[in-house]
């Protein structure tokens, strides 16, 4: 017994040393550049409406899911003093904290708090930053995003297989009216369900943040309702005068089929800065409606101005101008009318090898073989211009019934095609002198060729011009008449 006890107390000193040396391992910081930090988010959103200046408090969790203990080295925000937000780490306070040790399996509770005037004009509508860490050499962020102005906000909140996450703002059944009393914010999609409408009347304006836009999903309707005084404007979130003609700053407007008599109408609008400025496409059947579109300006889309596959569009006094690839591709047959309307293509961001105009009359199969589809295209009274050799394609395969006719108009073509009896009384090759391709500005210039070559009777059709000026004295070709400046009268 005596032996025992003596050999126990012999073992002690072994035993407390291999506690010690235990704890010490469990103590010790790891620097495994495979640990990485996990979130309670991908992205702190303070969907609160500032409506006066105030503080608005969210919390974010940061997860150490490994078997060991790190040392978050550094957490900041991007923008530093600039930035809105401040932030709270465990109870410490800061733009720039150091050294926060995270056991195994243990988090770190973060508030994050933004502080916003947004009767402040100059604040952006979707103010962002970056909540930055470095852990072990690796970098994370984490998203920050608050509303910088008082707004109507459509937050995306949902996800339905390979969509874009959206928000349903007019559901089945439902008839929404956006309204000219304060400018509306997407933050992904705002959708129109099938069977809804969505109304937007004359001087609203609609701004998209990067990547966002408006989807009208099958059998939903979209009607823009602006006027001359008043147009309905969809353009970017970013305010800043840089900002003004940057091309590709939020997606498209995405309108699929519907059912006969309930077509989507756009009148007196501007689309700007967009990637596709107007998308149509029939997408789970053929449709039974069509686009019919006026008064409308669609310019500086960094992919294309109108794109469709398979639809209808009836379209006067429409501009398309200024896109990185086509100004309108219809694709996969359809039926186009296009009156009084100019396509002007003077991009230079980039190389365009695009012409302004294409169309097609066919779908491929999954052999890549041609599927024919019926197309009927008329431009009349229009215009198809721009910076390069050619600005009219077609592709055509035998086995639908394929018209198309270009009657009193202006194109840029070189090919030999343009001698067939698909052009009527048309002009080839000849500038049609805009006053200012720089400054946007698609009216006939004092010597335009364009003045006084309508055809009268398309002209009565349409008796009034983009600005509201009369046609019935003097039919020019292209959305704009020729008024005549001051100093030259």
């Amino acid at each position: 017994m005596m032996k025992k006890s003596f050999l126990f107390l012999r073992l002690l000193p072994l035993i407390a040393l291999i506690a010690t040396i235990s704890c010490r391992k469990d103590d010790l910081i790891s620097n495994d550049t495979s640990i990485t930090l996990s979130f309670s988010t991908d992205s702190v959103v303070f969907d609160t409406v500032f409506t006066s200046i105030g503080t608005v408090t969210k919390r974010l969790m940061v997860y150490n899911s490994s078997n060991k203990r790190i040392n978050i080295s550094n957490i900041q925000l991007g923008l530093a003093e600039a930035s809105v937000f401040r932030v709270n780490v465990d109870g410490v306070s800061g733009l720039n904290i150091n050294n926060i040790e995270v056991a195994a399996k243990d988090s770190v509770f973060i508030l994050v708090k933004a502080t916003i005037d947004p009767r402040d004009e100059s604040n952006p509508y979707v103010v962002e930053d970056d909540l930055i860490f470095l852990t072990n050499g690796n970098q994370q962020k984490v998203k920050l995003v608050a509303w910088g102005q008082d707004a109507n906000y459509i937050i995306a909140d949902q996800v339905v297989g390979n969509f874009p996450k959206f928000r349903i703002v007019a559901d089945s059944n439902e008839t929404v009216v956006w309204t000219s009393e304060k400018p509306y914010v997407v933050y992904g999609y705002a959708l129109i369900n099938s069977y809804g409408t969505l109304i937007i009347e004359a001087g609203t304006k609609v701004h998209f943040h990067d990547k966002s836009g408006l989807w009208a999903y099958v059998d939903g309707v979209l009607k823009v309702q602006g006027t001359l005084e008043n147009p309905v404007t969809f353009q970017g979130d970013r305010l800043d005068q840089e900002y003004k003609d940057i091309p590709g700053q939020w997606d498209r407007i995405w309108l699929m089929e519907g059912r006969s008599g309930f077509n989507h109408e756009i009148d007196h609008a501007i689309i700007r800065n967009g990637y596709i400025g107007i998308q149509v496409e029939s997408f789970l059947r053929a449709t039974s409606n069509q686009l019919s579109i006026s008064n409308t300006v669609i310019e500086n889309h960094s992919g294309i101005g109108i794109f469709s596959r398979l639809f209808a569009i009836d379209a006067s006094n429409v501009v398309v101008a200024n896109c990185g690839n086509y100004a309108a591709a219809f694709t996969a047959g359809g039926a186009y009318r296009f009156r009084h309307c100019t396509l002007a293509n003077q991009w230079n961001y980039s190389v365009r090898n695009t012409p302004s105009l294409f169309f097609n009359n066919f779908l491929l199969d999954s052999l890549d073989k041609p599927i024919p589809i019926p197309i009927n295209l008329d431009f009349s009274n229009s215009i198809i211009y721009g910076s390069n050799e050619d600005e009219l394609e077609r592709e055509l395969v035998g086995g639908a019934d394929t018209t198309y006719l270009f009657d009193h108009c202006f194109i840029k073509l070189s090919d030999s095609w343009k001698s067939n009896t698909a052009f009527e009384t048309s002009y080839f090759n000849e500038d049609p002198l805009f006053k200012d391709y720089a400054l946007f500005n698609y009216e006939p210039d004092t010597l335009s060729p364009v003045i006084g070559k309508g055809k009268p009777e398309i002209s009565a059709e349409i008796p009034f011009d983009l600005n509201g000026v009369s046609r019935l004295t003097s039919s020019d070709i292209g959305a704009f008449q020729y008024v005549p400046d001051p100093e030259e009268e």
